[in-house]
């Protein structure tokens, strides 16, 4: 199955014209013809099963035949705020992997180590579209700005109560597995630091704030490594 991502359209539409990037590739590349049937995603759940009416490579016309909301809709919301490495190729590394296992919400995470303070959304949320269609999910991760620790520590998504809340540190301390830490079919909000690991004030505050200190393992790891296996072990509390 060829997905193709749409994010106009809507569960009422009953026709729709394919974007001129989304056109070529279906007709120019794939080389589809009236009559084939191809499937749209919105990013937001919604499974579109159409036929090509008009096989034109810029304005693509489709017939809207079925509609599946809630398509791959996950157990649980997971949202990981990862400090950016220098080399941007590791996180975009990540945030595919991360989309093909399922992470609903990314957001770079600027810490007093951070190597890297930028990152260009627009350039992941075209890594996360991809991997989205690759991995034939119906849901597009939340790719939010950068924003630095303070900040996020200051915000009512940080400060909730209803939230299962951790952070991965290096520190020599007592920590927990996730598989021991966490309950399933929750919200998960995991806070992975930079490869100089948090600041010692960082990882008060997160304390302070009922995130509780995770192990992923006796193994030092890179960043976008422990992003992953923290990934991993969410989707697996949650099989």
């Amino acid at each position: 199955m060829q997905l193709f991502y749409t994010p106009h359209i809507e569960p009422q539409h009953t026709a729709f014209l394919l974007s001129e990037e989304e056109s070529k590739h279906a007709i120019r590349v794939l080389r589809l013809q009236v009559g084939d049937t191809i499937h749209l995603v919105d990013g937001r759940g919604g499974l579109y099963k159409t036929e090509i009416l008009d096989a034109h490579p810029k304005r693509t016309s489709l017939k809207v035949l079925h509609v599946q909301t809630d398509f791959g809709k996950a157990s649980a919301e997971l949202h990981m705020l990862v400090a950016p490495t220098k080399n941007i190729d590791r996180i975009e590394w990540f945030l595919e992997k991360a989309t093909e296992i399922g992470m609903q919400e990314f957001t770079p995470l600027i810490c007093e180590h951070s190597e890297r303070k930028e990152v260009k959304v627009e350039r992941l949320e075209k890594v996360a579209i991809a991997a989205m269609k690759q991995s034939l999910k119906a849901y597009l991760p939340k790719i939010n700005p950068a924003i630095t620790f303070a900040k996020f520590m200051a915000s009512a998504e940080a400060q909730a109560s209803t939230v299962q809340k951790g952070i991965a540190h290096c520190v020599d301390a007592e920590k927990n597995y996730i598989s021991n830490a966490f309950q399933p079919a929750g919200k998960y909000l995991l806070l992975i630091g930079p490869e100089g690991d948090f600041a010692e004030k960082e990882i008060k505050d997160a304390l302070a704030a009922g995130f509780i200190p995770l192990s992923l393992g006796n193994a030092r790891l890179r960043t976008e490594t422990a992003a992953l296996a923290a990934v991993l072990e969410i989707s697996l509390l949650n099989r």
